[in-house]
């Protein structure tokens, strides 16, 4: 889905060879030698009471059934609204679908219907920025007033299929040698938001701090964590929220929820899906 580790490196040349490893690695979509920068091209589809008896009366048949109804029913209705909330963030298809450690894609390995290549500049080869159109339009938008503002945005990578997101993953654990360390920059694959279609990455035209952690610091990150919610989209993983969404800091990826879920996280100031949604934390799988 996300995490790509590389935040745990420092800017400068080895930043910059590392981020090439990753992006190599498939962590963010690797370069097929398209040039960085270069405008990406249009492509498709790749839920009264009982009466008590007096005391001492023996009670009439049915009142303690009857007494108990009431609190059966309130039982019943907050287990209805609980399993429809929760369906309501299952399903893969929603732009509302909350996939953490917790809650995996079902099906796991599922797979958008229609992806397109949002035309905006891309460091990355056109199949790594993929998104559903409802997001990459969203995406175009966003780039164009960030272009406006004077602010240079890029694209990094976009959708990520089950297989994918596996080879990332396996890359990490090769990388630190074990599950556990490897769980906290990478997600396994079928609990990752990149396989929605609906989740990117995005870095600065210039190339500053891509991936990893220093890019908070800049223009591009300022002018969208500000800016984001506007086309529907939130950062979906903001500082000091990683016991809830099971992910460290990552100020470069970018979740499309639409206006409405964006604009009301906004406005009740709530930083992540799960909390907005009452949903359990997803500190660990």
């Amino acid at each position: 889905m996300r995490a790509t580790g590389l935040r745990r490196l420092g800017a400068g040349p080895v930043a910059a060879a590392v981020v090439v490893a990753a992006l190599l690695a498939g962590c963010a979509g690797g370069p097929d030698g398209s040039a960085a920068g270069a405008p990406a091209s249009t492509a498709a589809e790749l839920p009264a009471p009982a009466q008590r008896s007096p005391a001492g009366a023996p009670a009439k048949e049915g009142t303690q059934a009857a007494a108990a109804a009431p609190a059966e029913a309130g039982s019943d209705k907050a287990d209805s609204d609980k399993a429809k909330s929760d369906k309501a963030h299952s399903d893969p298809a929603s732009p509302g679908v909350v996939v953490n450690k917790r809650r995996p894609l079902s099906p796991q390995d599922f797979v958008p219907p229609k992806l397109v290549v949002p035309r905006v500049e891309r460091t990355v080869a056109a199949e790594r920025v993929r998104l559903r159109p409802d997001a990459a339009a969203a995406v175009e938008k966003m780039f164009a007033a960030a272009a406006a503002d004077g602010v240079g945005l890029t694209l990094v990578s976009g959708y990520r299929s089950f297989d994918e997101q596996a080879a990332t993953y396996n890359h990490w654990v090769g990388q630190y040698g074990d599950k556990a360390q490897a769980d906290e920059v990478s997600a396994r694959a079928g609990h990752s938001e990149h396989q929605t279609g609906l989740a990117f990455d995005i870095g600065q035209a210039d190339g500053t701090c891509t991936l990893v952690l220093c890019f908070r610091d800049t223009e591009a990150a300022r002018w969208t964590a500000k800016h984001a919610a506007l086309y529907g989209f939130i950062l979906r993983y903001p500082q000091g929220h990683h016991e809830v969404t099971g992910f460290s800091a990552e100020s470069w990826h970018f979740r499309y929820v639409g206006p409405e879920i964006a604009a009301a996280m906004k406005a009740a100031g709530t930083a992540t899906l799960e909390e907005h949604f009452g949903l359990p934390p997803a500190p660990g799988y």
